[in-house]
């Protein structure tokens, strides 16, 4: 007997989509199947929604302990399973203090276990001031760490100079961890910005011209020199250029073991929009113009992007509320727009419904060695969202379960509405509810993957 059958969902699998029911068993898929006679204790009509497996978002700044006013696990893993997510790794920086050791690691883990509604995992810090502490961060279990080649915008956590990048590559590479890189050049971003200051720059317009498309492309080239050198496992994240994709592509076309992360906002957004919606799309790398908007598409269909996280990182709304728009914090809050971004996107840009679901789920939860997340197959858990393809509404405050209700994504019409998301087989969100309380697991990660990565 199944503990549940879901029944006649559109379901969303490696190779297309296909009516059928599946069954769970303690938490995990054990059966998928045109139709499944076998009887349950509990049953979940899906006929007429999709099935997709959840969103593991590998990029979120939930910010506890230490800055839970500014987001916190509770309400950033209520975001998360409302917009279709159930596994996030969380970075080691906004919290206060970061997570740069195991004492730091233990504290950030026992906050997620008490309030987390989703599955989670954790991410180290890099620095220059924690390279002997990467060892005990591997051992508590973290899923990698986390570099800044520009300054961070907390001083508590410093950019990396190739020293310390080589340095944390080798060591990464004998753990049997993932390094994961904010790749814009210090030199480039600090230098313009102050001559931009030194001349009265305060705009977005100027914020916009001191972090030039150069500044991301000269560093990704640097971060995979390092990481051929060293033969470490690198995860670029947040790639706003066409050029700095197309390096990645080569870099990997000879060996280097990288994988590519994009975000909605830069697959929705150009630097027209910030400049008319202000803060809340301030972010770093900050949004490109249309052609680049275009390049990463372009990119995603041709599968030299991997994964898409949200980079989630809102802040409070004094941060955001400057005249000095460099002095505007630099985070936007989209954690649970991402499904929603994609399918409708994606999808007007002739994205198939498989390739969302890998970009989404299965790449992040392999290429991080999450086992048992990110598809609907039997030995994996019951983590799945069922969606209403064909409904059409709009985005509003109303909708938002972050603790700050402000997002670029206000007044966008989606299409594809996320109706229930369930997590090893529970529900956790069913049509703007949370019918349990939190009940997220820490996740270890698995064996490192190799460098192969669905395109």
């Amino acid at each position: 007997m199944y503990d549940l059958l879901i029944r006649g969902g559109h379901v969303v699998g490696e190779d297309g989509v296909t009516v059928a029911d599946l069954g769970v068993v303690e938490g995990r898929i054990v059966d998928v199947a045109p139709e499944l006679a076998e009887e349950a204790r509990e049953e979940l009509d899906a006929r007429g929604l999709h099935v997709f497996p959840g969103v593991v978002d590998v990029h979120v700044h939930f910010n506890e302990p230490g800055r839970t006013d500014w987001e916190g696990i509770a309400t950033g893993s209520r975001a998360l399973v409302g917009g279709g997510g159930t596994a996030f790794a969380d970075m080691p920086l906004n919290s206060s203090p970061p997570v740069l050791d195991r004492a730091t690691f233990g504290a950030k883990r026992q906050a997620a276990q008490r309030e987390s509604y989703a599955d989670f995992a954790l991410w180290g810090g890099l620095t220059p001031r924690n390279l002997d502490r990467l060892p005990e961060l591997a051992e508590a279990g973290a899923v990698g760490f986390k570099a800044f080649m520009s300054h961070s915008g907390l001083e508590e956590f410093e950019a990396s100079d190739d020293y310390t990048l080589y340095e944390g590559m080798r060591w990464a590479r004998d753990l049997g961890r993932i390094v994961a890189l904010h790749a814009e050049s210090d030199s480039i971003t600090a230098g313009l910005s102050a001559r931009l200051r030194a001349e009265g720059g305060r705009g977005v317009r100027d914020y916009l011209r001191s972090r030039p498309a150069i500044a991301e492309v000269e560093a990704v080239g640097r971060a995979l020199l390092l990481a051929e050198e060293t033969g470490a496992r690198l995860h670029l994240v947040h790639l706003s250029t066409g050029r700095a994709v197309t390096l990645a592509a080569e870099a990997r076309a000879r060996g280097v073991d990288v994988s590519v992360e994009t975000c909605p906002h830069y697959l929705c957004f150009t630097g027209e929009d910030m400049e008319r919606l202000g803060a809340v799309l301030k972010c770093a790398p900050p949004l490109r113009d249309r052609a680049e908007v275009d390049a990463l598409w372009d990119a995603i269909r041709a599968g030299t992007i991997h994964t898409v996280g949200s980079d989630h990182s809102p802040s409070t709304l004094d941060l955001k509320e400057r005249d000095d728009f460099f002095e505007v914090w630099g985070g936007i809050g989209g954690v649970q727009s991402t499904l929603a971004a994609l399918l409708t996107e994606g999808r007007a840009r002739g994205v198939t419904l498989p390739h969302i679901t890998r970009l989404l789920a299965r790449t992040p939860a392999e290429r991080f060695g999450l086992a048992g997340k990110g598809a609907l197959e039997p030995g994996f858990d019951a983590d799945l969202v069922l969606v209403d393809l064909d409904a059409e509404w709009v985005h509003t405050q109303g909708d938002l379960h972050t603790r700050w209700k402000y997002s670029p994504y206000l007044g966008r019409t989606f299409r594809g509405r996320v109706r229930r998301t369930l997590l090893r087989g529970q529900t956790v969100y069913l049509d703007g509810t949370f019918p349990h309380p939190p009940q997220g697991r820490f996740l270890r990660p698995a064996a490192p993957t190799s460098q192969e990565v669905t395109p």
